[in-house]
């Protein structure tokens, strides 16, 4: 009887949290399982989705196990699900994504080696805007956010979207994961008590996060809704942190 190879241990774990992508998660999903790390391992949430979403998910676990698991929750937005997710995950490395974004193939790679050069506690990219209605597709490299008044810059705006990005999961457990106060720019929120937690971070300049646009949906009131919750994630922040 031939003899299997041991599983690769887990270091890298992506959470994903699902609600009606099935168009898209199928790619996001093939990203993940596809990087150069074979030490990454893939935890989706399943937002309570109607759509075919649940069956294709189930499908691509069963494609992939058993790098890849599955949770289901009723529906409670991105944020909660995010959580549960990190509640499952078995890497000391974590990324974020969205089940219709997607990432380079050597992206985790690049993220995790800039960590282990730097002792840093965050790594960060590059991306890129995709789609139908996306305003602006030039591929942008944000600043050497060390190298400048960080604090200054994080609040004039989110400094990354969540897929440009892996964390130290220690880290993310010293300030408590996801906030679930509000239904959008708790990724921000994150970034911002990151931050005051350790001012550890590396900036990767290549282009390896795409953010997906989806025509003029998101230019809508649930946008706007977007822009407030920032709003109150910045006031927030220097409440708690005046010193900053």
């Amino acid at each position: 009887m031939e003899t299997q190879p041991a599983p690769i241990p887990t270091r890298i774990s992506v959470v994903m949290p699902c609600y009606n992508a099935a168009p898209f998660v199928r790619e996001a999903v093939e990203c993940v399982m596809g990087q150069t790390r074979g030490d990454v391992e893939l935890i989706v949430v399943d937002d309570g989705s109607t759509d075919a979403s649940r069956d294709l998910l189930h499908t691509l676990a069963a494609a992939h196990a058993p790098r890849m698991q599955v949770l289901h929750q009723d529906r409670k937005g991105p944020y909660p699900a995010r959580n549960l997710g990190l509640r499952h995950a078995g890497g000391s490395l974590i990324a974020f994504l969205d089940a219709d974004d997607y990432l380079s193939p050597d992206c985790l790679e690049k993220l995790a080696a800039a960590l282990d050069e730097t002792d840093a506690d965050i790594a960060y990219c590059g991306w890129q805007n995709v789609g139908e209605g996306a305003p602006g597709t030039t591929p942008y490299v944000p600043p050497d956010y060390a190298a400048l008044d960080t604090a200054a810059e994080f609040l004039r705006a989110c400094p990354w979207p969540i897929h440009a990005a892996l964390v130290r999961r220690a880290a993310i457990d010293a300030v408590g994961g996801f906030s679930e106060r509000c239904f959008s720019a708790m990724d921000y929120d994150l970034w911002l008590r990151l931050y005051a937690h350790t001012q550890k971070i590396v900036r990767v300049p290549e282009v390896m996060a795409f953010y997906r646009w989806h025509g003029g949906g998101q230019i809508s009131k649930t946008r706007w809704k977007q822009v407030l919750d920032a709003l109150r994630v910045r006031r927030d922040f220097v409440a708690a942190h005046p010193e900053r």
